[in-house]
């Protein structure tokens, strides 16, 4: 069995992915790591730090709810992290230290100069990862 991981935060655009990696761990029997990637502004002990590590826990385990909803009922195994990184670093470095067939992410729906300009999370992934990389689009708006 390898793993999936999948960049998870939530948004309309991670829950888009999380459809198709719980598809991708059904289909191949492999176990769904759920990664909710924050690196915090400056490293401090100060009680803000504290603070902001408290609250982006407390929004991980919102989204980690949801995503392990979606795995157990699929009938897949599932894991989550919290990683105190940039999203593409904890994505990478997750992905590296175990047998891993796939990362999954979300996009939403840059071009890919903007893209390039702003640094997203998959346009870093596509050029620096060592492991497949599928982007999931985000969902149309419907009108």
């Amino acid at each position: 069995m390898a793993d999936i991981i999948l960049g998870f935060d939530g948004s309309r655009s991670a829950r888009a992915a999380l459809e198709v990696a719980v598809g991708q761990a059904r289909a191949f029997g492999d176990r769904l790591v759920v990664v909710f990637a924050d690196e915090p502004p400056g490293r401090s002990a100060s009680e803000e730090f504290g603070e902001h590590r408290r609250a982006i826990g407390e929004i991980a385990e919102r989204a980690f709810s949801e995503a392990k909803e979606a795995a157990r009922t699929a009938g897949i195994k599932v894991e989550s992290l919290l990683v105190h990184e940039k999203p593409p670093v904890a994505l990478e470095t997750t992905a590296r230290g175990r047998e891993t067939r796939l990362i999954v992410v979300g996009t939403y729906g840059e071009g890919p100069f903007r893209s390039a300009i702003l640094g997203s999370t998959p346009h870093k992934l596509l050029h620096f990862s060592e492991v497949p990389v599928l982007c999931v689009p985000s969902p149309k708006e419907r009108r």
